[in-house]
């Protein structure tokens, strides 16, 4: 691998990632070296065909963990491994017909809950939580609402109690966020997941679990708890950004001004946007080659890691030319993946769902919500993975609480 291989943390996350994907595209072309926690080499795949290549073939560019020709020199505290974990028996490094057994049964479960009940789920917790602040005047709108709701209706969903979902959120946040306390939020996660099946397996009820465990497929306990863990994760930290990332845009661009006083069209438009632009998941891991081959003009050996760029890939200017924002309807982002492994379609529509809902609730509960800072203040997570605000804080006019109507 090359010695100027770029290391994947750092302020230019935050700050401003679009130009320091060019930059890479620039000197290393569609792949790029880099550097992840702790020195360890992979490879950031930047070009849109060459995304489209890796995920669209699964034999040759593996989801299987195994192949990984670091393992040795990967410590067993390294932060990173919650999302590049060695024999997981998650969905997400399975592969061939058990992965397409497992994916079957995670979109059956979801595609069994009733879309008019998920969505009076998002639009009661998402009142709950305007009421806890309307009053004042003024909120953060990604800790105080974002950052709450999604996995408030994903516990409600799978079948946890209200109760569980601070527990969780926290748990979820610091095992995305890849530091310290990383398996400290796996630990936690694992262990309610594990309280949720014993319950379930004792007393089903009509949730996203009890449909998982009466699978016909004969998953083990084990199996149903990790693809528990990978949809929570996948479901609440990117569709908070989701939210957060698309209030931000409607607060600060012009072309969005009419949806802020009742219009409905643009909010969709802005979801859609944001999935071009600022996507939430800016990048993951990962694939691994079962060869040696050649890949955007640069050797891969047998065993490395290919991290997928969703967001480079999405403004790669080989289809995308620079200034060109003309989205419109158009969907060919990579923002849910693509092939075999991409985010099932029931769960992109849950995530879309709770998003559209918690930002027309918004909209409807405080109409002349404007930016309380300067939009250039605006900071985000210093994350290489997802890209989210760390606040936006807005004020408007108080208004009473709903009072549980």
């Amino acid at each position: 691998m090359s010695t100027d291989a770029v290391p994947l943390s750092g302020s230019r996350f935050q700050t401003e990632p679009a130009r320091l994907y060019r930059e890479m595209r620039a000197q290393h072309g569609a792949v790029t070296p880099v550097l992840l926690d702790g020195g360890v080499p992979a490879w950031l795949v930047l070009g849109y065909r060459e995304l489209h290549q890796v995920t669209g073939d699964p034999v040759l560019f593996s989801r299987d963990s195994e192949l990984w020709n670091q393992w040795d020199t990967i410590p067993g505290d390294w932060p990173l491994l919650p999302m590049i974990g060695r024999k997981q028996p998650s969905i997400l490094y399975t592969v061939g017909e058990r992965h397409r057994e497992r994916a079957a049964m995670i979109s059956n479960a979801l595609e069994a809950s009733d879309p008019t009940r998920l969505r009076r789920h998002a639009e009661r917790f998402a009142d709950e939580l305007i009421d806890a602040l309307c009053a004042e005047g003024s909120a953060d709108l990604v800790g105080q609402y974002a950052m709450l709701l999604p996995v408030r209706v994903l516990a409600r969903l799978y079948g946890f109690s209200d109760e569980d979902g601070p527990g969780l959120v926290t748990a979820l946040n610091d095992m995305i966020d890849g530091r310290e306390r990383a398996l400290a939020g796996q630990s936690h996660l694992a262990s309610s997941m594990g309280e949720l099946l014993a319950a379930r397996r004792a007393a089903p009820a009509d949730d996203v679990v009890s449909r998982m465990l009466a699978d016909p497929g004969g998953f083990t306990d084990e199996e149903i708890a990790q693809d528990l863990m990978v949809m929570m994760a996948a479901g609440h930290q990117p569709t908070a950004d989701w939210i957060g990332n698309s209030l931000r845009l409607m607060l600060t661009d012009g072309r969005f001004a009419a949806s802020l006083f009742g219009g409905r069209n643009s909010v969709a438009e802005a979801m859609n946007e944001v999935l071009w632009e600022d996507t939430p998941t800016q990048n993951v891991a990962g694939r691994w080659a079962s060869r040696d081959t050649h890949l955007g003009r640069q050797h891969i050996r047998a065993g490395d890691l290919l991290l997928l760029g969703l967001q480079a890939a999405n403004s790669d200017p080989q289809v995308r030319p620079v200034g060109n924002e003309l989205t419109g309807g158009n969907n060919a982002h990579f923002s849910f993946g693509h092939g075999e492994h991409r985010c099932p379609f029931p769960a992109q529509e849950v995530a879309e769902v709770i998003a559209q809902t918690g930002i027309e609730v918004v909209l409807d509960r405080l109409p002349d919500i404007d930016l309380d800072v300067p939009a250039e203040s605006l900071t985000r997570r210093p994350s290489p993975w997802l890209r989210g605000l760390t606040e936006l804080p807005v004020r408007f006019t108080p208004t009473p609480a709903l009072g549980g109507n």
